[in-house]
């Protein structure tokens, strides 16, 4: 389910496997297609027929009567707003077997305040915060806080909201924007939250509501411009492992936050099963939790499947079926990767659409892989922009600067007019090694 950069890689990874048979996606994309029309080139024999089809996935009946006419053995749901919508559990209660969240258990991501409320009972660390549902109680808050000040809106917004005030003027404009529907409804709440000092990372963990399995670390790139500069976005580029993450930190972060997580949502009756991607800040004070993302991040989710050597369908079946811990753990290439986002003009504000791209072959020529996230294909066979990120231009090596070196030089070969992209992914793990 879903059709963008992630879903691309969940899809080039799951064909990978011997047991996928046929692969289906809705709504796909070309990137996908593609993957689709390789894997059924290759399982001919067997009948499998697979292709990327239109279903609205707010439409849970349609989405059923689909599945059982196909008798899918696995769904996995890559976007979290259908997971937020309660998709998976009504996949689940039509028997079949669903990696991703219940509704419930998915408000970890759809509500930032439920999290740190969530946060506040277990004692997990992350930043002090106070929740508002007006502004005037916003504004108010802000005087227990000093200065810089990040102001979040509490629903869904696409990764991008999340303001960090420099000054009292433009948290206030922050506020003012968020009430006023800048974020539409993702807006309707705020958390304002301490701003906290240290480096980022991203971290991920499998859970079928019990067991729970590290499933690797990568550091994302969410400001628009070079050097961290402009506006939040829903990431420019990634690359796994992170070094910063040591064994130590990911030691105490399993034991201190997502331990917890789980334990906590098991208790009140609504049990995690999926992905739960840990955004940190590592601390002077040990690691923090950022927020929870119920879905694999994107780009991270490409770099990690750029690495990942296991069969995904034996993974992400067995959460789905709560026998996570019968399982071997998944293994990952000792080799970096990394991916740098290609984007429209305008991003993250209104994108330039239509733009003709070409060159995806000669960008993987070397090796690269190019997972497309916002394209289309016409009846033609022309491939042309259709969102904000359009593509993942994405590598491995030997070290991180041979990976960056090959993603880079991948992206020569990509001609797109109207794309830009960060020149700096990975720059402070460089300065580090």
């Amino acid at each position: 389910m879903g059709g963008g950069g992630r879903e691309h890689a969940l899809a080039w990874k799951l064909a990978q496997s011997p047991r996928c048979a046929a692969l289906w996606a809705s709504p796909g994309n070309p990137g996908i297609a593609a993957v689709i029309a390789e894997l059924n080139a290759q399982r001919d024999h067997a009948g499998g027929h697979g292709a990327c089809i239109a279903l609205d996935l707010a439409d849970h009946a349609a989405v059923l009567g689909f599945c059982g006419a196909q008798e899918i053995g696995l769904i996995v749901v890559g976007p979290e707003a259908p997971l937020v919508d309660g998709l998976a559990d009504s996949l689940r209660a039509g028997g079949f077997a669903v990696f991703g969240p219940s509704s419930a258990a998915a408000q970890l991501e759809g509500s930032k305040g439920f999290t740190k409320d969530l946060c506040a009972r277990a004692g997990i660390p992350t930043a002090d915060f106070v929740k508002a549902s007006d502004a005037a109680a916003a504004r108010q808050a802000l005087a227990g806080f000093g200065l810089p000040v990040v102001i979040k809106a509490d629903g869904l917004a696409a990764g991008k909201g999340v303001i960090i005030a420099e000054s009292s003027a433009q948290a206030e404009a922050a506020i003012d924007d968020m009430f006023g529907g800048g974020f539409g409804s993702a807006g309707a709440a705020v958390v304002i939250e301490e701003f906290m000092e240290g480096e980022e990372a991203s971290f991920f963990a499998l859970t079928d509501g019990a067991t729970i399995m590290p499933f690797g670390s990568a550091q994302d790139h969410k400001r628009v411009g070079d050097g961290d500069t402009g506006p939040n976005t829903g990431g420019m580029g990634a690359y796994s492992p992170a070094s910063v993450f040591t064994p130590t930190l990911e030691a105490e972060t399993l034991t201190r936050i997502i331990a917890p997580t789980v334990k906590a949502l098991a208790d009140a009756g609504t049990p995690y099963t999926g992905v739960l991607f840990a955004g940190l800040m590592l601390t002077s004070e040990g690691p923090k939790l950022i927020e929870y993302n119920c879905r694999f991040g994107d780009p991270e989710c490409q770099v990690l499947m750029m690495r990942l050597e296991s069969d995904l369908v034996e993974i992400l079946l067995a959460c789905a079926q709560d026998r996570l811990g019968a399982i071997v753990p998944p293994v990952f290439s000792p080799d970096p990767a990394l991916t740098v986002v290609i984007a429209a003009k305008g991003y993250p504000g209104p994108p330039a659409k239509g733009g003709l791209i070409e060159g995806i072959a000669e960008a993987e020529a070397d090796g690269a892989r190019v997972f497309q996230a916002g394209t289309t294909l016409s009846a033609g066979g022309v491939l042309s922009a259709s969102g904000g990120r359009i593509l993942n231009v994405s590598a491995s090596g030997e070290t991180v600067r041979d990976a960056r070196d090959k993603a880079y030089a991948a992206i020569g070969a990509v001609r797109y007019a109207d794309g830009f992209w960060r020149h700096d992914i990975a720059d402070r793990e460089l300065k580090r090694t």
